[in-house]
């Protein structure tokens, strides 16, 4: 790009080329106020606050809107300039209330800061006209005193531009001119996603959080920039803290995942970090009741019954469950724990609920079990294929870089059996029979190759195993394809047409693919059909698993798997074991552990002993929790590590009370890879203690020396041992943006994967046939039931449901019928029903939808009183032990009473 040399205020300046005035005003130290103008949006020149002279223009110019040209002269401060400002504060003024000693923005407001910097103490404009709205409270989330707009339309900008979702707009004209949605309906019939950004954007006190209204003003809080707990984007934002208590969630234009937008979640989904319900004190149950206990009566209990254990029945009668909300840290530790001061590779943890199968399937594949392309990288794409993902509510951040590369020009196909909203944009939607995505995988990729659309010269390259494997697609023709899966044999042609035509195509899946008897199968499809068309190892293209929790990649990463070591390296591989044997200075286990359903299953025979749970929650999340309430139960010996009295919980030997995200340091690896900085903003909750002092303290009881004095020397433990995270380090990642493989301290990290080879050598394509769900319907159990998440609530609902604004919104659970079912079934919008399967049954309310195919039902799994999770079945994917959440058999009866709301 080049410089362009002008002159700024009677001085020479240079600037980049295409940059508009206020740009090369900034980049050389002026400052030109703004109202309407924000970097992240399109300027439109609209406050006129921001005027500037330039020599040679009859009229002052907007310095947001104008480019600067070689050789201008312009002048921000002239008086003319400054009149001109003025004049527009004044204007607004006239208009807005007064009341800055008690507004909340008070501090953050630019009306406020323009009108001191300038000296606009009051308007001369005093018998003209006031606003005279009311102040909308039609939501838990944020307040509506458009008293206080100012008319910048960076709201409505923000809702249009960042989150795709034009949900309010100007209306009127003249003085009556205001933002509003349509018909004046309230946010919540606008079909509103209570994002905040729009808040976020706001210059003046117009929108304001509710939560934060009152519990401070903005001199009053600190500021601390962390990363989301919440689901597998890694945004970061600032969290504002008075009195050790976080108060409110900022956006922090400067993350690099997500800039200012954020979720409903992350921005207000925080309300747990301060809840009265946090365990702040150890907990030992005697005679069936909980005590409270002091530390070391804990601790000596915990290491006490363990040590009893394992020497009574083996180390491999102890097992252990790690955390995907933990830190990398964290996980690391623990995983060295069960090896080396237990002795077993009984360690897991909630990725084998959720992407276990993409760990085995692309690793089987590529040599790397891991999203290929970065999230921004996305938004590069000319075709994008989302299945087994409704993207929107699981991964709100990632769909905006889709919803921003279809607004660009790409093509959208959505294969899904749900109507997701992203179907809305799609350039065409699939809707295949649930636990059928072999077949209509094989389909498409039969259509590829007959037609000669593969990339003949990349799998000669770079590929094998690609004959036998076209053998085994040739018989899924569209028809055979279309008897399987309910996809229309056109329909399936013009898809892998339209995916096989572009230069740059990529494929995102979640785990509507991974979470099956097949779902290793899937993966290595998805694999099979990036290979078999070159869309591997470039911009725009590459197989791209979304994690579903915020460290579910890092705790994969660290180790907290039965089969391998930190960095996949596996426990069967005699010289890795060596590695990590002189490096803990302890002998280790060669065979692999059991794996979650597997310890739950060694738990109700009898084989599993004891059970020390980190931050996990199986009596939620788990499939089948009446098995999982028996093998927890027939348990010698029970501890759990965690910041809520949970299910699980409530079933132990010994409770220790842990901290939030919030209260730690350390970090957490996004589902692209990305490794980033948690950091504390407030102290301990009571007397609970970050995770890894208290692994340390057990280990330490039981004979094993693990000391550190802060997580950094961990992360440096892990890097000694760890090739893909060799040369990370707290002070790397600080001032860089790493994503692994970072092998060394000089190497900048690997955004795109398998850019010249693939990480094993050569893409091994596999013949890959279908086969059918472990469990069919019947005339008893006729509908087909899938689980799954949803925008508002998050894994076991142990955070967001203790945050008010979020469980006052969606405050229960409840299941999707199509319309077509519910009139069958005498069932009506907003009634209750009883849902069975061969496992148990619960009540739920209705939800008559569209969103399901006729004949299947949906749940979210997020809500104890009525688990979803009591319905489903452990039947397990044979090679990554995952099991098929989202295929088993139920049946629904109407119920007359409503379920009672489980009062958190």
């Amino acid at each position: 790009m080049s410089e362009i040399k002008f002159s700024l205020n009677g001085k020479s300046a240079i600037a980049d080329e295409g940059m508009t005035i206020l740009e090369a005003a900034k980049a050389n130290g002026v400052s030109v106020p703004h109202l309407c103008h924000a970097s992240y949006l399109a300027p439109t020149g609209a406050c006129r606050i921001c005027v500037v002279e330039v020599e040679g223009a009859r009229a002052l110019m907007p310095s947001c809107t104008v480019k600067i040209a070689p050789d201008m002269k312009v002048v921000t401060d002239s008086e003319r300039v400054l009149r001109a400002r003025r004049l527009v504060l004044d204007l607004l003024l006239s208009a807005h209330p007064l009341d800055c000693m008690t507004c909340q923005e008070a501090g953050t407001c630019k009306l406020q800061k323009y009108c001191y910097e300038m000296g606009v103490k009051e308007t001369r404009f005093k018998d003209v006209q006031k606003y005279d709205y009311p102040v909308y409270k039609d939501n838990p989330f944020y307040i509506r005193d458009y008293n206080k707009c100012i008319l910048c339309g960076r709201c409505v900008r923000t809702c249009a531009e960042i989150q795709g979702d034009h949900i309010i707009d100007f209306v009127q004209r003249g003085f009556n001119t205001m933002i509003s949605t349509p018909l004046n309906s309230s946010m919540k019939e606008a079909n509103c996603v209570f994002c905040g950004n729009c808040v976020a954007s706001c210059p003046t006190g117009a929108l304001m959080e509710k939560d934060a209204v009152g519990a401070g003003r903005e001199w009053e809080l600190s500021k601390v920039t962390t990363t989301c707990p919440y689901c597998g984007c890694g945004c970061q934002f600032d969290l504002s803290v008075k009195n050790n208590t976080v108060v409110k969630v900022g956006s922090n234009k400067k993350a690099p995942v997500n800039g200012i937008a954020l979720c409903v979640k992350g921005r207000f989904g925080y309300g747990f970090i301060n809840s009265p319900d946090r365990l702040t004190t150890p907990m030992i149950k005697k005679e069936g009741k909980f005590q409270k206990a002091t530390w070391d009566e804990a601790l000596d209990t915990v290491a006490e019954n363990l040590s009893k254990i394992k020497k009574q029945y083996g180390a491999n009668s102890i097992a252990g469950l790690a955390s995907a909300k933990c830190t990398n840290e964290e996980n690391f530790l623990f995983q060295k724990f069960m090896r080396a001061a237990i002795g077993t590779n009984n360690v897991d943890h909630c990725a084998r609920l959720c992407h276990a199968s993409t760990v085995a399937g692309l690793a089987r594949a590529f040599g790397s079990g891991a999203m290929t392309n970065t999230i921004k990288d996305i938004g590069e794409a000319d075709v994008i294929l989302v299945t087994g993902s409704n993207t929107t509510e699981t991964h709100p951040i990632i769909a905006l870089v889709i919803k921003r590369a279809v607004k660009r020009g790409a093509k959208l196909i959505v294969v899904e059996p749900r109507r997701i909203p992203l179907c809305d944009i799609a350039e065409m939607h699939l809707r295949q029979k649930p636990g059928t995505d072999v077949a209509w995988l094989n389909g498409f990729m039969n259509v590829i190759i007959e037609e000669g659309l593969w990339n003949r010269e990349f799998i000669e390259s770079r590929c094998e195993g690609f004959e036998e494997f076209a053998k085994t697609v040739k018989k899924y023709t569209p028809k055979y394809a279309e008897k399987i899966t309910g996809i229309p044999a056109e329909s399936l042609k013009r898809a892998a047409r339209i995916y096989a035509g572009a230069d740059r195509a990529t494929i995102i899946y979640s785990m509507g693919i991974t979470q099956h008897t097949t779902g290793t199968d899937n993966v290595l499809s998805t694999a099979n059909l990036a290979m078999l068309t070159g869309n591997i190892g470039k911009p725009g293209a590459g197989v791209n698993p979304l994690r579903g929790q915020n460290n579910v990649q890092g705790s994969c990463d660290m180790g907290a798997l039965p089969d391998v070591y930190p960095g996949y390296q596996k426990v069967t591989d005699s010289k890795a074991r060596e590695k990590f044997e002189n490096a803990w200075k302890v002998r280790l286990p060669e065979t692999p552990g059991l794996t979650v359903v597997e310890m739950m299953d060694a738990a109700a025979n009898g084989d599993l002993k004891a059970l020390y749970i980190m931050g996990e929650n199986p009596m939620v999340s788990d499939p089948n929790i009446r098995h999982v309430r028996e093998g927890l139960k027939n348990l010698e010996f029970l501890v759990v590590q965690d910041i809520f009295m949970t299910e699980t919980a409530e079933l132990a030997d010994v409770v220790l009370p842990a901290v939030s995200f919030a209260e730690k340091d350390g970090t957490f690896t996004n589902t692209e890879r990305r490794i980033q900085r948690v950091r504390r903003a407030i102290s301990p909750m009571g007397e609970s203690r970050q995770d890894w002092e208290i692994i340390c303290d057990v280990s330490q009881r039981l004979g094993y020396e693990m000391r550190y004095s802060m997580p950094g020397e961990i992360m440096n433990e892990v890097a000694s041992v760890t090739p893909i995270y060799g040369g990370v380090s707290f002070k790397k990642i600080e001032a860089e943006n790493i994503c692994w493989p970072c092998p060394d301290k000089e190497h900048p990290g690997t955004p795109i994967l398998h850019t010249k080879q693939f990480t094993r050598g050569k893409g091994l394509f596999h013949s890959v046939e279908y086969r059918d769900p472990h469990e069919m319907t019947d005339e008893q159990y006729p509908l087909i039931l899938t689980t799954g998440r949803m925008l508002y609530h998050y894994h076991t609902g142990t955070m967001t449901r203790r945050s008010r604004p979020i469980d006052e919104h969606v405050p229960e659970a409840y299941i999707e019928i199509n319309p077509l079912d519910s009139e069958s079934m005498g069932l009506k919008d907003g009634s209750y029903c009883e849902v069975s399967s061969r496992r148990g049954s619960v009540k739920v309310k209705v939800k008559v939808s569209k969103m399901p195919l006729a004949g299947t039902v949906f749940m979210p799994f997020h809500f104890a009183e009525a688990a979803a999770n009591e319905l489903t079945i452990a039947a397990l994917d044979p090679v990554a032990k995952i099991p098929e959440l989202k295929v088993c058999a139920v049946n629904i009866n109407p119920y007359e009473e409503k379920s009672d709301k489980l009062k958190y």
